[in-house]
Formats: C-alpha cells, structure tokens, sequence
C-alpha cells in the first residue's frame, strides 16, 4: 500500500522537528511538504530525504498548506500529518487493513511528557467517535483522494480546526470514516501544552463545539484565537 499513499506535511519554521519526522518514514513513500518557512526549514529536507520528496514554497496558512499538497498528490490515499510528531515503527504495516474504509484516523501520544494527557486524549476521541462524531487530527489523517476531491476539500475559511470539519464533513456525506487505536503517530513539540493545558483543552473544545453545532460566526472562523502566536 506505500506506493498508493502520499504524506502531505504543511511546515513553517520547523528546523528542530523535521530530522524526527523524516526518520520515522519509509523511504519509497511520497511526501509533498508545503513550506512557508523563515528558517531553513526546506533544506534541510531536501538534504535529508533527497528522494520522492516535493517541497512547496507557499506562505499561507495550514488549512491552505493541507490542501495545496494534497492537489498536487495523484495516489490513491492522502495521509495529512504534522512536522513536530513521528510515526510509530509499525504505521504503514498497519495501515493495509484498513483500506477498506474512505477516511481512517488514529491517536496522538508521547513517548516523553505530557504521555497521560495524550493518553486521555486519545480516550475522548475513541469515546466520542464511537457516539458518531468523528474526532480527527491532522497529525494523523488519511483520506481517500477520490473522497477529498468529491467533498471539496479543506474548509479555506478555517485557520484551525480544518481537520476536525472535514471529518465532520465525510461523515456528513455518507462516506466511512474510522477510528484506528493501533495507527499511533508520537508527539515531540509539546509548547502549546507548557502554555497551558487547560488553554489548550479548552480552546479545542470549544471552537469545535461552535463549528459541529453551526453556532461559529463566519468572522470568527479566520481567526485563530491566538492558537499559533505562541507556537512559532
């Protein structure tokens, strides 16, 4: 199945992360990275991983990063990730059994700090998938292309939270999304998490809340409530 997948990583600025995250893929995979990076974030892939990789110079925000990498994809899965996480040895041994579905996610944990938070979240979303809402992360994503293309992909009014909506939106649409425990991608960037906890939690939730319920103002969904400021 690793010739039928293309990684689509939107980066800015991450010169630290990138060597984890590039370890931790196989080589024959294709990775589209759009990059809107200050350092030298996009050399240092193509030092790294010379090969089947495309970089996208591109200054706009992440939702818009997700979707012009998954354009420029032409395989039959999209797998949307993050820079700062890396995937667990077994992935993409993993990811065959569930080629039957139209979208599959998984959870985020650590392997360093903050492993009970991860822990629990990763719960919540199995608990919250299994009463119907699907609770995706763009760490750890795989869309059919076909599906993406058909429900139009990305919401580009979105700064945050583009990959819980789209999850919404294939559900919404007809098509199987499932939730995979076993498909774990690490975190190793945990600076929104030393900003606050709680912050963070809540943010999450309610802007999700607002969004799922159709309850968020159209101004609001460009703003990011300051989820970046600290992160960059």
């Amino acid at each position: 199945m690793l010739e039928e997948i293309t990684i689509v990583l939107p980066t800015r600025n991450e010169r630290a992360n990138i060597p984890t995250f590039l370890a931790s893929l196989p080589a024959a995979v294709p990775l589209v990275v759009v990059d809107a990076s200050e350092d030298d974030t996009a050399v240092l892939i193509h030092t790294l991983r010379p090969h089947h990789t495309t970089v996208i110079p591109h200054p706009g925000n992440v939702t818009l990063a997700r979707q012009l990498g998954a354009e420029s994809a032409t395989t039959p899965w999209l797998l949307f990730t993050d820079a700062d996480v890396s995937f667990a040895p077994d992935y993409f041994v993993q990811l065959p059994q569930y080629r039957a579905h139209d979208a599959v996610y998984g959870p985020k944990r650590s392997l360093g700090d903050y492993g009970r938070y991860y822990h629990w979240f990763s719960r919540g979303q199995q608990l919250i998938h299994r009463l119907g809402i699907p609770a995706a992360s763009g760490s750890n994503l795989l869309v059919r292309r076909s599906v993406f293309q058909k429900i139009g992909g990305f919401d580009l009014n979105l700064s945050v939270n583009e990959d819980s909506e789209i999850a919404w939106r294939i559900k919404r649409r007809g098509y199987d999304i499932a939730f995979a425990p076993d498909l774990l991608v690490y975190e190793h960037d945990h600076r929104r998490l030393r900003n606050g906890r709680w912050r963070k939690t809540a943010h999450s939730l309610i802007r999700c809340a607002l969004l799922f319920t159709g309850f968020m103002p159209q101004k609001w969904r460009q703003h990011d409530w300051g989820y970046w400021a600290n992160a960059r």
